[in-house]
C-alpha cells in the first residue's frame, strides 16, 4: 500500500490538474450550487442521492430548484461534468466525496444525524486508499471526528483517516434568492481533522470558491457554523421580542428598525416575522442547546431566543383573531388564503417555512385555507405537519375579494401588493410588504 505522503502528494497532483473527480453526496440545496462551483472551475462531477426523481431529473437536464436554470444542468449532461446517480457503489470512484445530506431536530428537539451516518456506512463500504471524505452539512461541533470518523474507520480493508484516506468539515453557506451570493462567491471555512487533510480540503476548495479561510481543526469549522446561525436567532429574536411589545404601544417596529440602521456603526438590522424558517436558523440553535446540556451546562440566553421564535406563529395567529373579531368574524369558517409558503422571499425553498404552522393553526381553528405563492405551485408534503393536498391559486380580483382574509407570510417580490390591497378586504401583513403601498391602507393590518 502506498504511504501516507504519496497518497497526499498524488491527490494533491489530481487537484491542481483537476483532474480529480468530485464526488457530492445530498443533490438538493446546496448540492447543486457545489456542483455548479466545481463544474465551473474545471472539475467533473458525480452526482448522488438516493432520491431517484431527483436523479432522473438532472439526466434528462431538468432542474427542481429555482435558482439553478434547468438549461445549466442540460449543459453540465451534455458537456459530461455531471454523472447523477443512486448507486451508493459508485463513491469508489470520487476522488473527494462532499457530504451535503439533512440534518434535521427529531421528535424531542435533539440532533437527528441519520443521514450522516447512513451516508459515512455507505461510504465505508466502498472507501479506498486516497480518498478525501468532507463533511458540509451543518452540525454540532466533534460531529466530524466522534460521528463520522468511527464509522469510516470500520471500512472493510481497514484503512485509517489522517494515514489511508483524509476528512475536513467544511460549512455549507448558500443564501438561496439572493443573486449577489452564489455557492462559488461566499468565503469557504474549512478545518481539517488532521494536517493534511486540512491541507488537501484546503487545496480543493480553492479551485471553485472566490476565498477560503482554513482553520485549525475541524471542530471550529463546525462551530463557526453554529455561530453563524445562532447569532441570526438571537438577533431575531430579540426584534420579534420588541415587535409584541411595539404593537402593544401602537409603534411600527419596521419603523424603529428603519430608523436604527441608518447609525453606520454598531448596528445590524435584523427584522421580524411569522416565525423563523429554513433549514440553518431554526435548528442550529437547538443543536447548540443540546449540546450544552451533555456538557452539563445550560443555554439560557439560547434557549430564550428559540422560545420566542418558535411561539411566533401563534402570536401571528391570535392577532388575526383579534382583527378578524372586530369586524365581527370568528376564525372558524373564515376564508383565509396565506400568501408564500416558501420560507423566504424570492425561493421555492419551504423547508421549516413559518407558513406551515400558521396554515395547521388555522386549520385548528376552523378556517377555510387556501395559499398563493408564485415559486410553490403545489403544497409539498412535509414531515412535521399534516395538510390536505392543495394548489396555488391564481391572485385575481374574484378570488381575492371572496378571503376574509389574505396573510402574507412571505415577501416575494413578485408579488404586486397594491393589487392585493385593492382587491382583498382584509390584509395581515407579518412582512412590511405592503410598507409602499398608499391605497386602501385602512384594510393593511400588522402583526
Amino acid at each position: 500500500m502506498a504511504t501516507t505522503e504519496q497518497l497526499v502528494a498524488e491527490l494533491s497532483q489530481k487537484i491542481a490538474a483537476k483532474t480529480a473527480k468530485i464526488g457530492i453526496i445530498g443533490l438538493g440545496y446546496v448540492g447543486l450550487p457545489l456542483i455548479s462551483a466545481f463544474t465551473n472551475a474545471g472539475f467533473k462531477c458525480i452526482g448522488f442521492d438516493v432520491d431517484d426523481y431527483k436523479v432522473t431529473q438532472l439526466k434528462q437536464g431538468k432542474s427542481y430548484i429555482k435558482h439553478i436554470a434547468s438549461e445549466r444542468i442540460a449543459d453540465w449532461i451534455q458537456r459530461g461534468v455531471l454523472d447523477p446517480t443512486s448507486d451508493m457503489s459508485r463513491l469508489c470512484e470520487a476522488d473527494a466525496l462532499l457530504i451535503c445530506v439533512p440534518t434535521p431536530l427529531n421528535e424531542t428537539r435533539d440532533p437527528d444525524l441519520q443521514y450522516i451516518e447512513l451516508t459515512s456506512e455507505a461510504i465505508a463500504k466502498v472507501l479506498r486508499p486516497g480518498q478525501l471524505v468532507v463533511l458540509e452539512s451543518t452540525t454540532y461541533p466533534t460531529t466530524t471526528r466522534d460521528v463520522m470518523l468511527p464509522i469510516l474507520n470500520r471500512n472493510p480493508s481497514g484503512l485509517q483517516c489522517g494515514r489511508d484516506y483524509f476528512a475536513a468539515f467544511s460549512p455549507e453557506r448558500e443564501d438561496p434568492g439572493n443573486p449577489d451570493y452564489t455557492a462559488a462567491g461566499i468565503p469557504k471555512v474549512v478545518g481539517g481533522t488532521d494536517t493534511a487533510s486540512g491541507d488537501l480540503a484546503t487545496a480543493l476548495y480553492s479551485h471553485a470558491i472566490v476565498k477560503v479561510i482554513r482553520v485549525d481543526n475541524a471542530e471550529i469549522a463546525e462551530a463557526c457554523k453554529i455561530l453563524e446561525n445562532t447569532y441570526r436567532a438571537v438577533n431575531i429574536a430579540l426584534v420579534n421580542e420588541l415587535k409584541m411589545l411595539f404593537d402593544r404601544m401602537g409603534i411600527d417596529v419596521w419603523k424603529v428598525v428603519d430608523a436604527a440602521k441608518t447609525k453606520p456603526f454598531g448596528f445590524q438590522a435584523f427584522y421580524p416575522g411569522p416565525g423563523l424558517g429554513g433549514h440553518c436558523i431554526p435548528i442550529d440553535p437547538f443543536y447548540l442547546s443540546w449540546l450544552a446540556r451533555r456538557q452539563g451546562m445550560s443555554t439560557r440566553f439560547i434557549e430564550l431566543a428559540g422560545e420566542v421564535n418558535t411561539s411566533m406563529p401563534r402570536y401571528v395567529i391570535t392577532r388575526l383573531a383579534e382583527f378578524l373579531n372586530d369586524q365581527g368574524k370568528p376564525v372558524k369558517g373564515s376564508r383565509i388564503c396565506l400568501l408564500g409558503m416558501a420560507y423566504k422571499k424570492d425561493v421555492d425553498d419551504p423547508r421549516e417555512s413559518p407558513s406551515f404552522e400558521l396554515m395547521e393553526l388555522l386549520q385548528a381553528r376552523g378556517a377555510v385555507l387556501s395559499y398563493s405563492d408564485p415559486h410553490v405551485p403545489k403544497l409539498p408534503k412535509m414531515r412535521h405537519y399534516h395538510l390536505p393536498p392543495m394548489d396555488s391559486t391564481p391572485l385575481t380580483p374574484e378570488f381575492l375579494a371572496s378571503q376574509d382574509c389574505v396573510l402574507i407570510s412571505t415577501d416575494h417580490t413578485a408579488v404586486d401588493y397594491a393589487y392585493v390591497v385593492k382587491h382583498s378586504k382584509m390584509v395581515l401583513d407579518t412582512r412590511n410588504a405592503t410598507k409602499n403601498v398608499t391605497e386602501g391602507r385602512e384594510k393593511i393590518f400588522k402583526a
